[in-house]
């Protein structure tokens, strides 16, 4: 009876933490994707993929010249026109953390001029997940 009350409680355990590793993993996954939005419309200037990655109340901050510059989320993508993806352009998320339904993110674009920087902060909404506020900074190479 202790035997089968021991593995009960094992196999009760080691599928909750299974259910666990797989929600983590899918809400990395649609952090990931709601990235990918960004990253290729920042790559191709396709406002819609970058607006679809973020809230409309979201506001890029950044530091540059001595100056603090804060803007909006339309005047951000007001910035970009279409054009082809340039070639040699490399995006990456150098590190994810997921708390429930918050999100901090640091990803790198790569021109091969340039390399910006960015810092993401994402929530999880019922519509899914968005960027909120992104800080950042570009280094010429």
């Amino acid at each position: 009876m202790k035997l089968s009350i021991l593995a009960f409680t094992f196999l009760f355990f080691s599928c909750s933490s299974l259910k666990a590793q797989q929600t983590e993993a899918s809400e990395f996954q649609q952090v990931q994707t709601t990235i990918g939005y960004y990253f290729d419309g920042w790559g191709t200037g396709d406002t819609s993929k970058i607006g679809k990655a973020m809230h409309s109340t979201c506001h890029l901050k950044s530091f540059r010249d001595g100056k603090f510059n804060d803007m909006s989320r339309a005047e951000y993508l007001s910035r970009f026109k279409p054009r082809p993806r340039p070639e040699g352009l490399t995006t990456r998320i150098v590190a994810l953390d997921i708390t429930e339904n918050i999100a901090s993110a640091k990803t790198e674009i790569d021109t091969g001029k340039d390399v910006f920087t960015d810092y993401f902060n994402l929530i999880k909404t019922n519509e899914g997940w968005f960027i909120v506020d992104k800080i950042a900074v570009k280094k010429s190479k």
